[in-house]
C-alpha cells in the first residue's frame, strides 16, 4: 500500500484544510457544540460535496470507491480540525453494508450516505457489555409474515441523536445479527445528551422496535466495520495531536519568561521534541492500521488494527497532557482550544473498545 499523496489526495488535503481554516473555526466549532449537538445539516453538505462522506462507498452506488490510504488523508485533515460531524460512524456503517448488506438495502443506503442526505449510527454498546461484540442483551425474534422486532437497551451511541437510523446488534436464535432501525420506528425511544468531547451520545431503548435484517453474520460484520472505524480514529488522532504540538509551539514561541521565550529553554524543547515523536508513532500506527484493512486474513487485520489502536490512544494522552501542562495556568481556562484538544485525545483511548480490549484482542491475533 502506498502512502506517499497522490496529485489527487494532495489537493483532496489541500481542499480540506483550507475548509477548515475558513468555514470550520474555533468559534464555530464551539458554537456547533452548544446550538446544535455537534451536527450541523449545512457542514454535513459541504462535507458530502467535497467527496467526504462518499469516499469509501463503492461507485455503483454513488461513491468514490476509495480505499483505506486516502481515508487516512481525509481523516488526518479532519482531525487537525475537530471536525465534529459523524464521519467516523458513517465510515463504519459504509464498511458494514458493502461487504455485508444485501444488495437491496445497499441500493437504499449506500447512495443515501454519500449524498449525505441519511446519517447512520452503530448501535452495540449496552451498559453490561464493557466493549464485548458479544456480550448482547438484545433479543430479536421473527414477526409474521416477514420482518423482525427488537427488544434491549443500547448506549453511548456515538453521534446517536444526530443519526436517521441505526444499525443494531441483537440475539437472534442465540446468534449475534444485525438489524437496520429507523428513527421514527414505533417503539424506539433515543436520549440523546452530551458528552465530555463536546460530541453528543445516545441511548436507545427498544420495546418492540420493527427492524430489518442486515446480516444473520452479525460478529463478524460488526468487527469489520468498527475496525474500520478505528482505523479512521487513528489518522483523525493523529491530525489533532500534529495541530496541537503547532498550537503549542505558537505558544512557546510567544509567551516569555525572565525576558526570553519559552522556546527557547532546553527541558521545553525537549518535551515538545518528545511530543512529535509520539504523534509520528501515532501517524505511522495509523498507516499499519489501514494496511490491516487490507489484509485478507481476519486476524491479520485484527492484529493492526488493535496494534495501532493502543500505541495511539498513548500517544494522544501523552501529547494531550503534554500540551496542557506547557500552556501553564491558561491551558485549564476554557478561552483555548488546548482543551478541546485534550478532551477529544483523552477520549481516544475509551471509544470504539479500550486498551484492556485491545491487547487482549492483540494477544489472541497472535496466538492464532
Amino acid at each position: 500500500m502506498d502512502f506517499t499523496y497522490s496529485e489527487e489526495q494532495q489537493m483532496l488535503a489541500d481542499s480540506l484544510r483550507r475548509f477548515v481554516a475558513t468555514a470550520y473555526t474555533f468559534e464555530h466549532r464551539r458554537r456547533n457544540a452548544r446550538e446544535q449537538g455537534s451536527f450541523d445539516r449545512a457542514t454535513w453538505r459541504q462535507l458530502a460535496e467535497m467527496g467526504v462522506l462518499g469516499l469509501t462507498v463503492p461507485s455503483d452506488h454513488g461513491g468514490f470507491g476509495e480505499g483505506p490510504a486516502t481515508q487516512v488523508v481525509v481523516q488526518r485533515e479532519l482531525g487537525r480540525g475537530l471536525v465534529q460531524e459523524p464521519v467516523i460512524p458513517g465510515v463504519a456503517a459504509t464498511a458494514i453494508l458493502a461487504h455485508h448488506a444485501p444488495a437491496t438495502l445497499q441500493a437504499e443506503w449506500l447512495p443515501a450516505i454519500a449524498e449525505g442526505s441519511k446519517v447512520l449510527a452503530l448501535a452495540y454498546v449496552e451498559p453490561a457489555s464493557r466493549y464485548r461484540l458479544d456480550a448482547d442483551g438484545t433479543e430479536a425474534r421473527k414477526r409474521e409474515p416477514n420482518g423482525y422486532v427488537l427488544r434491549g437497551t443500547k448506549s453511548v451511541v456515538w453521534h446517536g441523536d444526530a443519526a436517521d437510523a441505526y444499525l443494531v446488534s441483537a440475539r437472534l436464535d442465540g446468534a449475534l445479527a444485525l438489524f437496520l432501525v429507523n428513527r421514527d420506528a414505533p417503539g424506539l425511544t433515543v436520549t440523546g445528551y452530551p458528552t465530555m468531547d463536546r460530541l453528543a451520545g445516545a441511548d436507545l431503548t427498544l420495546a418492540d422496535v420493527p427492524a430489518t435484517l442486515v446480516t444473520a453474520n452479525g460478529l463478524a460484520a460488526l468487527e469489520l466495520g468498527i475496525d474500520h472505524a478505528i482505523a479512521a480514529q487513528c489518522a483523525a488522532a493523529a491530525g489533532a495531536m500534529e495541530r496541537l504540538i503547532e498550537i503549542t509551539s505558537e505558544y512557546l514561541a510567544t509567551r516569555k519568561q525572565f525576558g526570553k521565550p519559552l522556546a527557547s529553554f532546553q527541558a521545553l524543547q525537549h518535551r515538545m521534541a518528545d511530543m512529535v515523536l509520539q504523534k509520528e508513532l501515532a501517524l505511522s500506527m495509523a498507516y499499519v492500521a489501514a494496511q490491516g484493512l487490507d489484509a485478507a486474513d481476519a486476524d491479520e487485520r485484527r492484529r493492526k488494527v488493535s496494534a495501532a489502536k493502543v500505541v495511539t490512544a498513548r500517544a494522544a494522552r501523552f501529547v494531550g497532557q503534554q500540551a496542557v501542562q506547557l500552556h501553564g495556568g491558561m491551558g485549564m481556562t476554557d478561552e483555548l482550544e488546548v482543551g478541546d484538544y485534550f478532551k477529544a485525545l483523552t477520549m481516544v483511548d475509551v471509544l470504539l473498545g479500550d486498551t484492556d480490549l485491545h491487547m487482549e484482542r492483540y494477544t489472541a491475533a497472535m496466538a492464532a
